[in-house]
């Protein structure tokens, strides 16, 4: 019953060693449009609204005119400065990786936790405006159960999430045209039926800052504009996550993320340029409980029959709720290959570079949508306080990735003939991130939400650094295990098979280190002469970092064989008959316990062994960063009627010597 029901939620297995399955689970440009260029075309219904409304409080609404502009030449400088990042790191990692690669671990950390917490808060704010959305035609007594409705749209997207990257997207794909559709209808059906407004528009510009020159005001609409461009920052949001989430393109991965990245921004700007230039023409105003795209798309239909036009205007809000709702998928698609990217360098515990059986970093999705869950109700859904905490992150990782770029373009500057011209755009677009990131504690709006943005950064950096020491404490004293315990075997020791009317010790190896080699010399330690014969058991991981691409499944699938070589050569070296076993697969245990029945049943007397790091004090800190797979193996093979010990390896510190146990379990 729990398979069947896990196989209706999430879908069938995958198979990672099918060369077919990297085709079948990468997106193309279209589809990478959808499931990562929704997060920014979704900033179009609320970045131009915020930057809009700052103009029109202060009674200079037709400067939006002015801002349109600004805010087309900011995307097609960031997106710009983007596809460079996609050029020079094919990886994916965006931020984080020319962080750490170009600027250094330190700041390299600084982009990749902004990162993190942008993705949660791109799940969270897309919720809330798909909320906000749906409740702008709704009648105004079902304000309360808003926040209940954001909380099950979340539960919804995890689900839909657990069950792969491009299913999700594929049952997303309608919403995401529907959306285009209409907003584009709209637009141009609002430039057409108004052109002639464009000069009325442009005179009442012209007019408003007239009266601003005469009552010596002009420095007051400058600010306010600039003050408008930065409270919209918004609109931004989401032109990185093509950058970041590369691993999942089709080949050639550079052509398919530019294309991607071409089909973003052009979106983009044409939607939030024609959204204010639709503001000013039909001079939109505030409406209590609708938004003002909800207010526009009111008045640009207000000339047809009421039928049609409230049917129109349903569906257009309801696209538009909806398209939100798919933008969530960048931070379920990005985040959890940050974690995983992050993982791989130990900034994060290492479980979050391990696949499900769909192919999913499952912990990844399942900490991103319970993360996104807690801002929710922090913030009760509310979309200005969490657009506040969306910008200041996004700001941060655009100013480490374009300075960063500033500084491999000056680097490269006698090897590369274009340099100059790369140079320039990206010190544009660094310096217009870093007025936008800096000016918002001097505007004075939104400390709260700014000074919360910097410090849930700081305490996610905090937390990585913590992480990142324990494994390095760790790591000191395995590779003293390494110098040792791992040499080479003794010359001239043939291996021969084990004897299958004898006991036979099933040893569970990772790699070729002092762990295997500890976890080897124990077994006579405390058994004698009871196992002369090994069979090593190694499983290769198909994880994040592996799964790339059918050369790199190759690529372990001959590591794991020749560390398993080793481990035999090893073994006859010191006198004991030894062979060697492997798989291959997502999840360790899921593969040793359909293994083991199978080594049991060609060695009967077989007794299964695991190593497993053992601390002076256990406690929930260590039990998360460190694998549980040797207790979780010992419990499912006991279940089966299949013996196994468990073997301890003691951790003492840093810079503690081995315990004596160690040196004396040599033969």
């Amino acid at each position: 019953m729990r398979a069947w029901l896990k196989r209706l939620f999430l879908g069938t297995e995958k198979d990672p060693l099918d060369p077919r399955v990297f085709e079948h689970i990468a997106l193309a440009a279209f589809f990478a449009w959808v499931g990562l260029g929704a997060d920014g075309l979704s900033s179009s219904c609320y970045g131009p609204e915020e930057g809009y409304l700052v103009l029109f409080d202060h009674k200079v609404p037709a400067l939006a005119l002015v801002l349109c502009l600004m805010t087309a030449t900011t995307i097609a400088v960031i997106s710009g400065c983007y596809a460079q990042v996609i050029e020079l790191f094919p990886g994916g990692g965006g931020g984080y990786v020319v962080g750490t690669k170009l600027l250094g671990p330190a700041l390299g950390l600084v982009s990749g936790c902004a990162l993190l917490v942008d993705y949660v808060l791109t799940v969270a704010i897309s919720i809330a405006s798909g909320v906000d959305a749906v409740f702008s035609f709704l009648p105004e007594a079902l304000g309360p159960v808003k926040l209940v409705v954001a909380l099950a749209a979340a539960a919804l997207l995890i689900t839909l999430n657990l069950r792969g990257v491009k299913e999700s997207v594929r049952i997303l794909l309608p919403v995401f045209l529907l959306f285009v559709f209409t907003h584009v209808f709209v637009i141009l059906y609002t430039l057409a039926s108004n052109l002639g407004g464009l000069g009325d528009a442009a005179g009442q510009m012209a007019s408003q800052v007239g009266d601003a020159a005469r009552e010596s005001r002009l420095g007051d609409v400058f600010t306010t504009l600039i003050k408008a461009f930065v409270i919209g920052a918004g609109t931004y949001t989401g032109i990185e996550a093509v950058s970041n989430g590369m691993q999942i393109l089709k080949e050639p991965r550079v052509a398919t993320g530019k294309r991607t990245m071409f089909y973003m921004a052009a979106s983009l700007a044409f939607m939030c340029a024609g959204i204010l230039i639709g503001y000013v023409l039909l001079r939109v105003e505030r409406q209590p409980g609708q938004t003002l795209n909800a207010v526009l798309f009111t008045k640009a239909t207000a000339g047809w029959s009421p039928g049609a036009s409230h049917t129109f205007l349903i569906v257009t809000l309801v696209s538009e709720a909806m398209l939100l709702f798919v933008a969530a998928q960048a931070g379920f698609i990005g985040g959890p290959r940050m974690l995983a990217t992050m993982a791989v360098d130990r900034w994060v515990p290492q479980r979050f570079a391990r696949f499900s059986d769909r192919l999913v970093i499952q912990d990844g999705v399942l900490l991103m949508g319970g993360a996104a869950i807690v801002f929710l109700l922090v913030t009760r859904a509310q979309v200005k306080l969490l657009v506040i905490f969306y910008a200041i992150n996004v700001f941060i990782t655009f100013v480490v990735s374009l300075l960063g770029m500033c500084v491999h373009w000056w680097r490269a500057r006698a090897a590369e003939p274009r340099w100059k011209r790369r140079f320039v755009l990206c010190a544009t677009g660094l310096g217009i991130c870093i007025t936008i990131l800096a000016a918002r504690p001097l505007i004075g709006e939104g400390m709260e939400g700014w000074y919360g943005a910097i410090g849930t950064t700081g305490v996610v950096a905090a937390a990585c650094v913590m992480i990142r020491r324990h494994y390095r404490n760790v790591g000191q004293l395995l590779r003293r295990l390494d110098l040792d315990l791992v040499r080479a075997p003794a010359e001239g020791a043939a291996p021969q098979p084990p004897d299958r009317q004898k006991p036979v010790a099933v040893l569970f190896v990772a790699g070729y280190n002092g762990l295997g080699i500890h976890s080897l010399l124990t077994i006579p330690r405390l058994f004698g002469e009871q196992f002369r014969d090994i069979v090593f058991v190694s499983i290769g991981v198909v994880d994040y970092d592996r799964f790339k691409g059918p050369a790199e499944i190759e690529s372990l699938k001959a590591r794991v064989e020749a560390d398993l070589a080793k481990y035999v050569a090893y073994a006859a070296g010191i006198g004991f008959r030894a062979t060697s076993r492997s798989a291959f697969g997502t999840d360790p245990v899921d593969e040793l316990v359909e293994l083991c029945p199978k080594v049991t049943q060609e060695y009967p007397r077989s007794v299964f062994f695991a190593g497993h790091l053992v601390f002076p004090q256990e406690t929930y800190w260590t039990r998360m960063l460190h694998s549980q797979t040797a207790y979780e193996l010992q419990r499912r093979l006991q279940f089966q009627g299949l013996p196994m010990v468990v073997l301890p390896i003691r951790v003492y510190g840093p810079a503690s010597a081995p315990p004596p146990s160690i040196a004396s379990s040599a033969p």
